[in-house]
């Protein structure tokens, strides 16, 4: 059973846990397949542990430069999340290796030349001082998208949001179609490339769940111990019901993120503390998404393919499988609305009616860490 929601409203700091014990530089661990890698200094932290630079084990010291990150985790922290992340995804951890075909072989199928999923190189268990700790190795990354939002005055500009969409969309049908939802889609989970300003990565997997093992698909079945799973502001209506994540799930997660990277806030922002108000908040803006988009921006300002997008969702049924083209032209469309294309250039920049950066200090209630790789 995954964890339970986590929210971010106001006054909601984030549970101090007791992080893995820091280790010195030079430290060598050896993954499952037997590869050794060697720690740098520690960078940040997630859930649970600490993140380090780190490389291929050699005789030369691990430097600013290196391309990996490891992060470890305390021995008490075998947490469902962690867990999710080197044990019970085997299939998605499959998908998103650099020494399967399946990354490369699909990008060519779809003429992509970026596909923003983390790659994941190793994990393991590493034996120190008789306790045992996980660690996982995965590609070096950047900034996150929140930063990013909280120095634009929490708004980013109509393309930046639409060129967002269509990474994500590419990365969602890549992880539906080998049998998996992401179900926590936010601007804390994306981040940029550490080499590529331009490239967007979706990461953190600690709610990934595999809607269709060996293509069973999973029967939709309201849980009330599972009610609210998810990032309380984003969560799906049917992760709000208990439901086990789909495909429209993560659409839905991403309309909302969409509606707030453009008008800065979301309507049932000022109650994140109760999850039936955010729940019944949502249904009303299914019921009726010409008038939650009234709520959300001026006649001037409102993005009618976002409108659209959030219809298709709507429409779509628990099992279905989304029309991942059809919403591709929907934002396209967006674009050139705007007179604008997909250019590959993605632009953070303050734009007019942004809160300035004073009023962005004073509304961070909750901090995100450095780095996060949790």
């Amino acid at each position: 059973m995954p964890p339970k929601a986590k929210a971010a409203g106001k006054g909601r700091a984030p549970a101090k846990r007791k992080l893995a014990e820091e280790f010195p530089p030079g430290e060598v661990l050896t993954d499952v397949g037997k590869k050794s890698w060697k720690l740098g200094a520690p960078i940040g932290q997630g859930g649970f542990g600490l993140i380090y630079l780190a490389d291929e084990n050699s005789a030369k010291p691990v430097g600013a430069d290196a391309r990996y990150v490891i992060k470890v985790v305390r021995p008490q922290a075998l947490s469902f999340s962690f867990l999710n992340h080197t044990v019970g995804l085997v299939g998605l951890q499959f998908a998103l290796s650099p020494h399967s075909v399946l990354i490369q072989s699909w990008m060519r199928s779809h003429k992509l030349k970026n596909l923003g999923v983390p790659r994941y190189w190793g994990s393991g268990l590493h034996d120190k001082g008789g306790k045992k700790y996980r660690f996982m190795v995965i590609d070096r990354l950047g900034s996150d998208l929140q930063k990013k939002f909280e120095e634009c005055g929490r708004r980013f500009s109509r393309k930046l949001v639409l060129q967002l969409g269509l990474r994500l969309l590419d990365i969602l049908e890549y992880i539906h179609e080998h049998e998996y939802v992401h179900a926590d889609i936010k601007a804390s989970n994306l981040m940029l490339s550490h080499s590529d300003p331009n490239q967007v990565y979706l990461v953190d997997y600690g709610l990934a769940y595999r809607y269709s093992p060996d293509g069973v698909l999973k029967e939709y079945k309201e849980d009330p111990k599972r009610c609210h799973d998810g990032t309380i502001e984003f969560t799906s209506i049917d992760a709000h019901k208990g439901v086990v994540p789909c495909r429209r799930g993560d659409l839905e997660i991403l309309s909302y993120c969409m509606v707030q990277w453009l008008c800065g806030r979301l309507p049932w922002e000022d109650k994140l503390q109760d999850p039936v108000y955010v729940r019944d908040s949502k249904i009303r803006s299914q019921e009726n998404i010409s008038e939650f988009m009234t709520k959300c921006f001026s006649s001037q300002e409102k993005p009618d393919e976002i409108q659209k997008f959030m219809q298709e969702v709507k429409a779509l049924g628990y099992h279905d499988k989304p029309p991942y083209e059809k919403f591709r032209s929907i934002l396209q469309a967006g674009l050139k609305a705007i007179q604008a294309k997909d250019d590959g250039k993605m632009e953070f920049t303050t734009i007019n009616g942004a809160a300035s950066p004073a009023q962005v200090s004073a509304q961070q209630h909750n901090p995100q860490p450095k780095l996060k790789y949790s």
